[in-house]
Formats: C-alpha cells, sequence, structure tokens
C-alpha cells in the first residue's frame, strides 16, 4: 500500500513538545538531570594472602585478587581515572582463618597490611575505605562467631561480633583507613564502632554503615572474590528481600548511633529503598552495585546481548538517580575513564 505524504496536512495544535529537548547529544547533555562523576564511583578491590601474581576471578570477569603490588598498581589506575575511593576487602590464606576470625585485627593480616600500603603511597590523595566484617577472616564465613541458641540452632553471636568489629576497626584506622566500613548487620555495630574509635583518639575516621544489607542471591560471584568457607545462609541477621519499613530502622538506628554515611546493598534490585533513604537521610548515602549484578552484565556482554558500555552507565546512572550520592561499584576506574572523555 502505498501512502503520500500531504503536504496540506496541518499540524498538530500542541503547546508542548518534549522531544524539543531531545532532538540532538547537545541538548540531551543540557538538560540532562542526572550526572554520573568520577567522584560519585567508588573502586572496589580484593587483596590476597600467599599469592605471587594476581588471580582473576571466576565469576566476575575481569576483576582480580591482588598481590600487595599489584593492587597498589590498581590503585594507582584509579586515581589516574579521577576516582576518589577505593574500598578494600581482604583475602587471607585458608590457614589463617579460625572461629572467631582474629588476623582480622592482627597488624600482619592482610587486609591491614593492604591499607596501609595504599596509604603509604597515597596519602590523602585517594580515601582508603576498609571493610569491616569478619566473614573472609572466620574457618566458618559467617560474619561473626557462631554459638548454639537456647533451642539447638547454630547463631552468629551478635554482641561478640560487635566487640570484635570494634577491634577490627580500631586496627584498620592505626594501620591508615581513613573510613571503615561495618558491613555484618548486627544491632548495635555502629555505636561500638564509633566509641572504640574515639577512645583510641580515631574521632577522625569516619563509619560507612552499611544500613540495609539484603540476604541477597546477587551476592554469589562475591563469595568466588573472597574465598568464602560459608555454609548455609546468612538470613538471621541481613534483611529479607521482602522488607522495606526495616530498611528505614536500620538505617535511622544507624544515624542514631552516628553513623557518617548509610548504604543500601545491594543496588539494582533495591533502588525504591535507595530512594526512600535518600529522602529522609541527612548524610550521604551509598548503593553497592553487587558482583552478582557485575556478572549478569557481563555474561550478557560476552554472549553479544548487550551493548556493555551503554548498559553500564545506564544503570550506574539509575542508581544515582534513585538517590545514591556515591556507588561502590566494580567499574569505577573503567566508568571515570569513560567519564573523562565526555561518554555518558
Amino acid at each position: 500500500m502505498n501512502v503520500k505524504y500531504d503536504a496540506t496536512r496541518q499540524g498538530l495544535d500542541l503547546t508542548r513538545r518534549p522531544r524539543r529537548l531531545r532532538n540532538s547529544a547537545a541538548m540531551r547533555d543540557i538538560v540532562a538531570e542526572t550526572r554520573l562523576h568520577a567522584e560519585d564511583l567508588i573502586q572496589v578491590l580484593f587483596v590476597r594472602d600467599g599469592i605471587d601474581e594476581p588471580v582473576e576471578i571466576a565469576s566476575m570477569p575481569g576483576q582480580y585478587q591482588h598481590t600487595l603490588e599489584s593492587l597498589v598498581n590498581a590503585v594507582h589506575e584509579a586515581v589516574d581515572a579521577g576516582v576518589k575511593c577505593v574500598d578494600l576487602f581482604g583475602v587471607p590464606r585458608d590457614e589463617d582463618k579460625d572461629a572467631e576470625g582474629s588476623v582480622a585485627w592482627d597488624p600482619q593480616g592482610i587486609l591491614n597490611r593492604a591499607i596501609r600500603a595504599v596509604r603509604e603511597e597515597f596519602g590523602d590523595r585517594v580515601i582508603v575505605m576498609a571493610d569491616t566484617c569478619l566473614d573472609e577472616f572466620t574457618d566458618h564465613g559467617h560474619c561473626g562467631p557462631i554459638v548454639k541458641s537456647p533451642t539447638g540452632d547454630v547463631v552468629v553471636d551478635n554482641d561478640r561480633s560487635v566487640e570484635l568489629y570494634e577491634r577490627m576497626a580500631v586496627a584498620q584506622a592505626q594501620a591508615g583507613a581513613h573510613v571503615v566500613s561495618p558491613s555484618g548487620m548486627m544491632d548495635g555495630q555502629i555505636a561500638g564502632i564509633r566509641s572504640a574509635l574515639d577512645s583510641q583518639g580515631f574521632e577522625d575516621v569516619s563509619i560507612m554503615a552499611y544500613s540495609a544489607k539484603y540476604a541477597s542471591a546477587f551476592f554469589g560471584p562475591f563469595r568466588d572474590a573472597v574465598g568464602s568457607s560459608l555454609q548455609g545462609d546468612r538470613k538471621t541477621y541481613q534483611q529479607d528481600p521482602a522488607n522495606r519499613r526495616e530498611s528505614l530502622l536500620e538505617t535511622q538506628l544507624d544515624l542514631d548511633e552516628g553513623a557518617d554515611m548509610v548504604m543500601v546493598k545491594p543496588a539494582m534490585s533495591y533502588l525504591d529503598i535507595v530512594r526512600e533513604v535518600a529522602d529522609f537521610s541527612p548524610v550521604p548515602v551509598a548503593a553497592y552495585q553487587v558482583s552478582g549484578e557485575y556478572a549478569m552484565i557481563e555474561a550478557a556482554a560476552a554472549n553479544g546481548w548487550v551493548d556493555r558500555q551503554r548498559l553500564i552507565l545506564e544503570i550506574l546512572t539509575g542508581i544515582r538517580r534513585a538517590g545514591a550520592d556515591v556507588i561502590f561499584t566494580y567499574y569505577a576506574t573503567e566508568v571515570a575513564g569513560w567519564l573523562a572523555v565526555g561518554q555518558r
């Protein structure tokens, strides 16, 4: 069927034509409501004890368990790209793990050595953040020592865990961390850590609180990244994905206890929580684009199913649009490079 254009046809009588503000790349750029900046991105890095060269993480292609030397090189790449903060996770040798995770506060433990190495190399040019949790360091893989409950179930001892987090946070501060980031979801952990840091003269060390951390299936590849020994799950202390109001309570408690920043984790499936937390939080809000989110993007891109760069930028922009001030992401260095040349 041939349809001829009728030059005499009158146009629609429209006052508003939103497409006017989309008709060129330059126009779209000047009216964009949300922008990503390198400073918004926190590069997550892993450092492993007892290896001589970086080991690629099978479930997270392009990410590595670093040696101390390659870790410092990775931080150099991040800083050169414009990233202002790195978050460090330690992977100890299996023989160094025990029931309480004591290598976590050992000055010669891998994470504390890594903090010192990065701080000595960069000083205050980059913010050094350290994960403050015991799951990588315990031989059972839970976020604190386990005990038998009155009903005979194996549970994590909340109050003893907080005591150990306090020791860990002080050790990280002594090693040079600017920020400690307790991620264990133990009740009272922020108040305990704040008191411990202050009593040891570390009033200027900040706390990034993992305030709304869900018991998520998206964490799967992370356990590969840190060589987790976990059997079972963490549903008794991390949040139920079905719950919304609970995350607001958890965040308010962390704020009341002195958190300097709060976080929602994971990010992509919890953007409603990010927005609600951002709407009431008086402190900066972070969201963590976790290992499973990374792995899904990489798998889809490897199969040619998606435009990798566009998808990464779209997802990160969506997290910012939801209200996150900063984003923990394995893509931080790479994305900062794209932003530097005008990609968005």
